[in-house]
């Protein structure tokens, strides 16, 4: 079960991790990841994070948004993410634009554009997220509550 934390990535980073060496694997299992619930109300697991990782310039996550759930319009100051629909089917609301998007697609989110993901359906939709410069919960804007 998810905790509702938008400090978590912050919380769960005591120390940080040094910076990856040349030949050093960096890897992270899905199933150790503790999920948190971000400010936009979509639950997350950080897969590589600098604040836990030791990576420096950016991060990825696995998002979820509840069947028939949507998460709340924000927009990032800093942050240009990317996001790869791996399950479910949904809508993106992007600046004045609005599209379905389901797996297999990928969708650009350039700092400063207000967004939003709806799910459309029964099942979760699931995507992947990667953020640079790396998430942060003070980069998020709400716009809608």
């Amino acid at each position: 079960m998810p905790v509702r934390c938008v400090d978590q990535v912050k919380s769960q980073a005591v120390t940080r991790q040094p910076q990856n060496t040349p030949g050093q694997t960096m890897k992270t299992t899905i199933s150790k990841i503790k999920p948190y619930i971000t400010k936009d109300g979509s639950t997350v697991r950080e897969l590589m994070h600098p604040l836990r990782h030791g990576n420096s310039r950016q991060s990825l996550a696995e998002a979820t948004v509840a069947p028939y759930a949507e998460t709340a319009l924000h927009k990032h100051l800093r942050c240009e993410e990317l996001y790869h629909i791996t399950a479910g089917t949904g809508r993106v609301i992007l600046g004045d634009a609005s599209f379905t998007v389901k797996a297999g697609y990928t969708v650009l989110v350039r700092p400063d554009t207000p967004h939003k993901l709806t799910n459309l359906a029964a099942t979760p939709l699931v995507l992947l997220c990667c953020c640079a410069p790396a998430y942060d919960h003070e980069d998020v804007v709400l716009l809608e509550v």
